[in-house]
């Protein structure tokens, strides 16, 4: 029989045993394990039987302390029932060992029953209750004791103040903590400490470095507490190497450099990238535990030194646990490093975990084995809102946005009143790149909504993917008022813009963002800023702007041009037609070029009707990627064009070898919330005839008829005849960008402009015809191709006839 069955009848029927009993039905395993397995020596239990002794005997009051202090709270209860409880300091050894063993709304309910069987609260009995509401995150009921503690008059005692803070902090209240914290008549170290960690804890860095030197100012020395949460908010906070290394210096004078303040200045050092001061640490440390080899690995691993953490793991033999691991993963630099982590967390028996098995799959998704990230995410067990937005965020980076969305929409049907599996923020930004390139956007407006809804409108990273998802669902408009709308502009919010408008052909106003950033914004612009710039200059055809920018990175921002900008550098250059200039700068690079490098040069020779140049071009590309569709394509149109048949049946030769096929071309509009797919020459929409008939009115309208068939009569003697039946069958007229266009044209209100998307590069006849298209029926048109977005307006397009 329990000991709670053998309560009296009378305590039984009381309200707090009422709610001890109840409340197994709701604890956690930890909870009942830390009631009834604690591993202590038991004491004597003949105690309980020997009703002989007085009710307030010393060795009952021992003896429920013991029992308190061991775990072993159902037994403490029934000693508890059968004592005096007039003394305070009864009720104290329940409340504390209620809270030891983390029963927190135990201890809150036992709290209840002492004030309402009349006994006071001392100044013993509140630390423990609000360390147990702070446990419960009860932020009504911690508020309650504070009251009591201000009617008492405990509201000076500097332990309970302590506890208060700490209460405060932990449920994100800082405003209250500080109420507290300044009305304090005397403070100690443990004070200073809980608001020095308190701030860190709610995101706060830098009010917990003010702290932290107030704590000097105000004549105390800090200690081995302070030292490590303000070398923790150093870690949280930008430019902040300096005190990091200041305070650093303040332990090493003070003579406090046992392993966990050792560990902190590690993990500080780590987080600046500073390995060489961290190995420097790491290897002073006479005496290291587990955590510090676990830092040192994360160390290395977050700043490319793969091989090194792998060496610093193998030197820990079998000391590794959980963490090491999840430390390690960021490390594998391939996928089969990364399968033998997993492989060897399986044969130690540490999954399931989720913690790691989230790891995994985001090791998985960047390493592109999109498959295995799914077997890990469907084999665990448990599931948090972290392993959810991994698993989304993988299929994102592999373009399986149809999967990304689809999971994606599960989440959102998820049970939200009974589970914590609310979307959040991070789930908003890895969600909303899926709707940009599916061009889903009247559902990433409904996304829209519900980030106003959840009061998400003011986060940076949420802002910013959204500012992503607008630009490239051809609403520059959109994309421009969440940029305004971010306060906290970072540079990722800066990039996003700037790109945003290079892709949409207007490189003016990149350049001058640019300028707005760097002169009143006081951002540092990195590499992707100079990439997204050097792209605006690409595409709008600024060459002097171009070479301006590219020859500032080194000489003014200290950033070394990578291979992206390499790329549009030489886009830049071939723009202009010295096609032997951008080679030789290709060739000149302080790296081996990649296939995208060579690809520039392709597309400019393509642009420019260079065959030798294209085919030398071609050549680099296929040594580095056999299956390049599109260079292949490129190719096979050129040699066409040229009458040069024998290479075009060489060319189709080797796709057909290398198994690569020409890529269908389609085009997407979305009208009245349905999407719409179209491929070259397509009938089989409800709506044919229409879309046909408005084609037909607008190609008159343009006059292209006339021109079209004196484009055929001039190239007819360089073409064959089966081959001049194919392209009069696959006519410009009958393009699917063509077609989705005229249904946006006849679908969408007046006024309004008719975006498509389309997955290949648009031909010059569609981009003349669209141009024209434009102008005749005075509607604005946005065009999404491969490449960039084209705004064809009044005759005009935003890629002034080049891309």
């Amino acid at each position: 029989m329990s000991a709670l069955a053998r309560c009296s009848p009378i305590y039984y029927n009381c309200d707090a045993c009422k709610c001890v009993s109840s409340s197994q039905n709701h604890q956690t395993n930890e909870n009942r394990n830390l009631v009834t397995n604690r591993r202590f020596s038991k004491p004597n239990r003949l105690i309980l039987h020997n009703r002989s002794k007085k009710l307030n005997d010393p060795s009952l009051t021992r003896a429920l302390r013991d029992f308190a202090d061991s775990g072993l709270m159902e037994d403490a209860l029934h000693l508890f029932d059968e004592m005096n409880k007039v003394d305070t300091f009864l009720w104290n050894v329940m409340i504390k060992g209620f809270t030891a063993c983390g029963l927190h709304h135990e201890a809150l309910r036992f709290y209840r029953r002492m004030v309402f069987t009349g006994i006071k609260a001392d100044s013993f009995t509140f630390p423990f209750v609000i360390k147990s509401a702070a446990g419960a995150s009860s932020l009504s009921q911690g508020k309650t004791v504070h009251a009591a503690v201000i009617k008492l008059g405990f509201d000076s005692d500097v332990y309970v103040c302590n506890s208060l803070i700490s209460f405060y902090m932990k449920l994100g209240c800082e405003r209250d903590a500080e109420n507290v914290f300044d009305e304090m008549p005397e403070r100690d170290i443990v004070s200073w400490n809980s608001m020095v960690s308190g701030f860190l804890a709610v995101g706060d860095g830098l009010r917990s470095l003010v702290m932290f030197k107030e704590i000097m100012r105000f004549g105390f020395e800090p200690d081995r507490f302070s030292i490590m949460s303000a070398l923790g908010a150093c870690s949280h906070v930008e430019d902040c190497l300096r005190m990091g290394k200041e305070i650093h210096c303040y332990a090493i004078r003070s003579g406090i450099e046992d392993v966990m303040v050792l560990t902190s200045v590690l993990d500080m050092y780590s987080r600046y990238s500073e390995v060489s001061y961290a190995e420097r640490v790491f290897n002073g440390m006479s005496n290291r535990n587990i955590v510090a080899w676990n830092v040192m690995i994360g160390c290395y691993a977050r700043n490319g030194r793969g091989v090194d953490a792998f060496l610093c793991f193998q030197k820990m033999s079998e000391r590794t646990d959980v963490i090491t691991l999840i430390n390690l993963l960021p490390a594998c630099e391939e996928i089969l490093e990364g399968r033998a982590v997993h492989g060897y967390a399986t044969r130690r028996g540490f999954l399931p975990h989720v913690v790691l098995e989230t790891a995994l799959i985001d090791m998985y998704g960047e390493g592109g084995k999109v498959k295995s990230a799914e077997a890990v995410f469907d084999r665990m067990g448990e599931k948090n809102l972290v392993s959810w937005n991994s698993m989304i965020a993988a299929y994102v980076r592999n373009g399986e946005n149809y999967s990304a969305l689809k999971l994606f929409q599960e989440l959102w049907d998820w049970d939200w009143d009974s589970s914590s599996l609310v979307p959040d923020s991070t789930t908003i930004a890895s969600i909303l790149p899926a709707y940009a390139e599916s061009l889903s956007l009247s559902e990433g407006r409904q996304l829209h909504a519900y980030v106003v809804k959840a009061r998400y409108s003011s986060n940076t990273i949420v802002l910013n993917s959204l500012v992503h998802m607008y630009a490239m669902c051809g609403d520059l408009g959109d994309a421009r008022k969440c940029f305004d709308q971010v306060v906290f502009k970072d540079v990722v919010s800066w990039n996003s813009i700037i790109m945003a408008y290079a892709v949409h052909g207007f490189g003016r106003i990149s350049v001058c963002l640019f300028s707005e950033m760097v002169t009143t914004s006081g951002v540092s612009p990195n590499k992707s800023t100079f990439a997204s710039l050097l792209a605006a200059c690409s595409i709008s055809g600024m060459i002097d702007e171009g070479w301006d920018y590219f020859n500032s990175m080194k000489r003014e921002y200290g950033i070394d041009p990578g291979i992206e900008h390499y790329v549009y550098m030489v886009d830049l250059i071939g723009r202009t037609g010295n096609l032997s200039s951008a080679k030789r700068f290709i060739e000149d690079m302080p790296f081996v070029p990649t296939a995208r490098v060579w690809g520039s040069l392709l597309k400019a020779s393509r642009n420019h009707n260079d065959i030798t140049v294209a085919e030398f071009a071609a050549e680099q590309v296929l040594k580095m990627e056999h299956d390049n569709t599109g260079c292949y394509v490129l190719l096979l149109n050129m040699y066409s064009e040229a009458g040069r048949w024998e290479d075009v049946d060489r060319i189709k030769l080797l796709m057909k070898s290398q198994g690569v096929s020409k890529t269908t071309s389609c085009s997407t509009v979305v009208t009245r919330g349905r999407t719409h797919v179209f491929t070259n020459g397509d009938r089989s929409h409800v709506e044919t005839n229409k879309i046909y008939e408005v084609l037909d009115i607008v190609s008159r309208m343009v006059e292209e008829e006339e021109e079209e068939e004196e484009s055929y009569v001039h190239c007819v003697s360089k073409m064959r005849p089966e081959t001049l039946l194919k392209k009069k069958r696959n006519s410009p007229r009958r393009h699917s960008v063509r077609l989705a266009t005229c249904l946006g044209l006849i679908s969408t209100e007046t006024g309004r402009a008719v975006v498509v998307r389309n997955n290949t590069r648009i031909c010059r006849r569609c981009h003349e015809f669209l141009e024209k298209a434009s102008k005749v029926t005075r509607r604005e048109i946005v065009v999404g191709d491969s490449k960039i977005f084209h705004h064809f307006s009044n005759g005009c397009c935003s890629c002034g006839n080049y891309w």
